[in-house]
């Protein structure tokens, strides 16, 4: 990645939304208003996408947290389903977490997806974070409902460098070796795991 002298703009300050796709655009508001609790407050009609000016046509809905943050979809009629994808890991790491503020809060979460047909997972104790997951029924989104249980969660700078550092050199000296590198980072995770600073919230 390549470096300038320009100066730095400073980090985002917020998530302003994270967009996907959907095929039902109504089923899709059903849920998040009536389930998530997450209003409807702004959508766009198109005809062409505007930061690629491919002719899609498109309605996009944004749906409101408690921070002003938004989750946001897109229908474009027509549209194949996705392709599927090649292991099914993907559908596990790859998910949507929203914070609320206790445990309290996750178990009454629980409580209510479930009453309306919705199976959960968990309560999941992190050591970090305190979680559910659960699947968006329109979607297929894996969603997480979570609460910090330690306030600094997300502030181990220092120990995330370190961890990265030892990944990557794990990594790389497997590759050298032409050793097999998933092999490698599981034998370096069995020894790194009891000095871990947290179960992986995920």
């Amino acid at each position: 990645m390549s470096h300038t002298s320009l100066q730095h703009p400073g980090q985002p300050d917020m998530l302003s939304h994270q967009a996907y796709v959907t095929h039902d655009v109504e089923a899709t508001v059903e849920f998040y208003e009536k389930i998530m609790g997450m209003p409807l407050v702004d959508s766009v009609i198109g005809d062409k996408v505007p930061s690629t000016g491919d002719d899609f046509p498109y309605f996009h809905v944004f749906f409101r947290q408690g921070d002003g943050s938004t989750i946001a979809f897109f229908e474009a009629p027509g549209l194949p389903k996705a392709n599927p994808k090649g292991h099914p890991a993907y559908d596990i790491f790859d998910h949507l977490a929203l914070q609320v503020d206790s445990k309290e809060r996750v178990e009454a979460w629980k409580e209510w997806l479930n009453a309306n047909g919705i199976s959960t997972v968990g309560p999941i104790d992190h050591e970090i974070v305190y979680s559910i997951y659960f699947r968006d029924p329109v979607n297929d989104l894996r969603l997480e409902i979570t609460t910090p249980l330690d306030p600094k969660w997300n502030d181990n700078a220092a120990v995330a460098q370190q961890e990265l550092k030892a990944w990557i050199e794990v990594k790389h000296k497997a590759a050298e070796r032409n050793e097999d590198v998933a092999e490698a980072v599981m034998k370096f995770i069995q020894v790194y795991r009891n000095e871990s600073h947290g179960n992986t919230p995920a």
